[in-house]
């Protein structure tokens, strides 16, 4: 891993000890698990019921878990279920600094945590990735059975980013990290719900519609009218989680 990607790819925060499902109103259920490899990882998991759909969310390269509440709100009211993890060196997660490897790591133990712990069925299991939260996910599903896949905010690869903000200079050569999730599609059959806000000011739409005209069939393409790269949620309303809620309903007949 380069001294760099801590500079430009990872920007964990954090934690802030206080209680988190008082202020939120949200049954926050404190998850210790283990990484593929070992790693002591902590999250969150809210159960609306037993057989409803469960989101394994992977969220951004910033912060930590605290910052999804307000969206986590939004999506328990849905009436889904949802494990929100913080990867190694995020939050109250252990591990030192995160890497692209120890990321994956950290999703293959989310996943794990739900299928052998809580004995979720994979086809109850919604993949949801944000941003490089999306990489994290498009890998997850390539290695592990999954309903659905959805991706929000996502981008080709580090290197399509770091050509994006430095005029083209193959600076990408001197990180560690590629999160290549446009080489994962092609090989995912499963249904896709990709997202993008059109004014997008971190990762263009153009990068958004890059990632869905690389992913294999099925998929769907939803663009969020005045959105930018963390508040689709909130720009798109209702529209939004009536959009969330269509899709996940079309690919788990117990939803």
């Amino acid at each position: 891993m380069s001294l760099l990607d801590q500079f430009f790819v990872y920007h964990p925060e954090p934690w802030q000890d206080r209680d988190w499902a008082r202020l939120s109103g949200l049954p926050l259920e404190d998850v210790w698990f283990h990484a593929a490899d070992g790693v002591r990882l902590f999250g969150w998991y809210v159960e609306t019921a037993a057989d409803r759909p469960v989101m394994l969310w992977c969220h951004g390269n910033a912060g930590n878990i605290i910052n999804r509440l307000d969206n986590l709100k939004l999506l328990y009211q849905m009436g889904l279920s949802i494990f929100l993890f913080d990867y190694r060196g995020y939050g109250k997660s252990q591990g030192a600094s995160p890497s692209e490897e120890g990321l994956y790591q950290d999703a293959y133990g989310a996943y794990e945590y739900l299928t052998r712990i809580r004995k979720i069925r994979p086809e109850r299991i919604v993949l949801f990735g944000r941003s490089l939260g999306a990489s994290v996910a498009g890998e997850l599903a390539v290695q592990r059975p999954a309903s659905a896949l959805i991706l929000e905010s996502s981008f080709p690869s580090i290197e399509a980013v770091a050509k994006f903000y430095y005029g083209g200079l193959p600076v990408h050569w001197l990180l560690g990290a590629t999160h290549r999730l446009i080489d994962r599609l092609p090989q995912l059959s499963l249904p896709k719900l990709i997202i993008h806000g059109d004014k997008d000011e971190i990762i263009p739409i153009e990068f958004g519609r890059q990632v869905f005209d690389t992913a294999k069939p099925p998929k769907d393409w939803y663009v969020v009218e005045g959105a930018g790269h963390n508040d689709t949620y909130l720009m798109g309303g209702r529209a939004y989680f009536r959009r969330l809620g269509e899709f996940i309903r079309k690919t788990l007949t117990a939803y």
